[in-house]
């Protein structure tokens, strides 16, 4: 996948409630699913297809420990659209700041 593919991914996967949940939940250490499912009023299946859609795009690993599954975050995939969300930002406030001090100058 190439990395705009990914970050397309990552974002889109961001893009739910419940995902975001997940990985908020994940960035306090691993859980297993019936720990993720929890706090939702979904069903287990719902749950693991969110898990999935987080593991496509590279956010989540999720394995088994005997009977039970387990996921945790992965802190990497998320550097990447930390870094994105830096540029933009950097874009942004610079164009900003030279329309301020243009304004600033017909005053």
């Amino acid at each position: 996948m190439k990395p705009t593919q990914k970050l397309d991914a990552q974002f889109s996967a961001l893009g739910d409630p419940t995902r975001r949940a997940i990985v908020e939940r994940l960035a306090r250490g691993e859980a297993t699913v019936g720990e993720l499912a929890a706090p939702h009023d979904i069903t287990l299946p719902a749950i693991s297809k969110h898990i999935t859609v987080l593991e496509n795009a590279g956010l989540v690993t999720r394995w088994r420990d005997g009977r039970v599954h387990k996921c945790k975050l992965e802190r990497d995939a998320l550097r990447a659209t930390d870094a994105w969300h830096d540029r933009t930002r950097a874009h942004w406030e610079k164009s900003l700041d030279r329309l301020e001090r243009m304004f600033e100058e017909e005053r």
